[in-house]
């Protein structure tokens, strides 16, 4: 029996990230810096961005350090276009190449409907889902001529379920899993796949406040079936299937790592 796939590569293989380029959106902390960790690990180089360039410095040397493989921290607003396109270009022009995009960035600002004013609801659709948006297109760009690339969208379990005092997030989540069809679907020709990542709760600095209101902290998470705040590096491996040739027949499609809440 053959210890290879058809193409001759072990299925080890197909998850390396060696030689490839990533670029990861909101990569200084959270869950976006343990996803870069997890590339970095697979093999890949890295450009960190987020608004804070220092902090993005600071994680791309660990990096580094860490893993051997080269990482670079660059300022990007996600919401801002030349901003945007200014980072991917840095990119571009250090590495050569952009093989994977993962849009990580995001906020939630909780606020009941009645309160919540258009400039709340304007404020995270332009981080969440413009923002996703602008970075798709600025990468769709670099990917085609070489007629490979992946990119990773960060939507959310509550991007296909509601919930109360949300309503701005919910809307901008579940925005983005209409945009990642819409991506996958312009991208399929040159080989550009898209696919989007819904996870539950991640105990992120964006879910630490749920810790002071312990009746709401149990109603999340007793929505999952494993009924527990999930770790920030199991966001790693569904993130490194998306991103590398073990998906490579995938696109268009949402992985929900949240714990089996969207399972009830």
């Amino acid at each position: 029996m053959s210890v290879t796939g058809a193409d001759g590569r072990s299925v080890f293989e197909l998850f390396s990230l060696a030689g490839r380029v990533a670029l990861i959106t909101g990569g200084s902390r959270g869950l976006g810096e343990s996803v870069a960790l997890g590339l970095a690990q697979a093999g890949a180089r890295t450009a960190i961005c987020a608004r804070d360039a220092e902090a993005c410095r600071s994680v791309a040397a660990a990096l580094t350090a860490a893993t051997g493989q080269a990482s670079i921290g660059l300022a990007m607003d996600v919401t801002d276009e030349t901003s945007v396109e200014r980072a991917f270009a840095q990119a571009s022009e250090r590495f050569g190449q952009l093989d994977v995009l993962v849009n990580s960035a995001g906020i939630n600002l909780r606020q009941p409907l009645d309160d919540c004013p258009p400039a709340t609801f304007r404020q995270v659709l332009e981080t969440n889902l413009t923002g996703t948006w602008l970075c798709c297109r600025a990468a769709m760009r670099l990917m085609r001529p070489r007629r490979a690339g992946s990119i990773v969208n960060f939507s959310s379990a509550l991007g296909a379920v509601g919930l109360a005092e949300r309503t701005p997030y919910c809307s901008a989540k579940a925005g983005i899993l209409g945009l990642t069809r819409a991506v996958a679907l312009e991208g399929a020709a040159d080989n550009v796949r898209c696919n989007a990542i819904c996870p539950g709760p991640f105990l992120t600095e964006m879910n630490r406040p749920l810790l002071a209101h312990p009746e709401k902290l149990q109603a999340l998470l007793g929505r999952t079936a494993l009924n527990r705040w999930a770790e920030l590096h199991e966001i790693r491996g569904a993130v490194l299937f998306l991103a590398s040739d073990a998906s490579s027949y995938v696109t268009g499609s949402a992985l929900f790592v949240d714990g089996g809440w969207t399972a009830q």
